[in-house]
């Protein structure tokens, strides 16, 4: 994809039926952008990145943020800053699908 454009993320979603699919809008060694899209009951499991800060920000559904002790629910508009090290993963607990942004910095090497 040719940056700098404007786009609608949630039209690059790409979903798959056995797990969670990815997509990248965008990566650099400082930044990387992409897409988590969930079918219904499908999960990111609990898991953390060592010097990694990541921004989730849902743009279609609802389910859960899973933190290492809590569950926080979720729907389109709502926002997690996951810092670097701290365990986090998502899970669909709703009837439709669920397309979140991503946003890590620095890029993953």
């Amino acid at each position: 994809m040719e940056h700098p454009q404007a786009l609608r993320p949630e039209e690059h979603a790409e979903f798959r039926d056995e797990k969670m699919g990815k997509a990248t809008l965008f990566a650099s060694s400082r930044i990387l952008v992409g897409l988590n899209a969930f079918r219904p009951g499908q999960e990111h499991a609990l898991h953390a990145h060592a010097g990694l800060d990541k921004v989730y920000h849902v743009l279609q559904g609802e389910g859960l943020f899973l933190l290492e002790d809590s569950e926080v629910e979720m729907a389109a508009g709502t926002l997690l800053v996951a810092p670097a090290d701290v365990a986090h993963g998502i899970r669909n607990t709703g009837t439709g699908d669920l397309v979140v942004l991503a946003i890590l910095a620095p890029g993953p090497r």
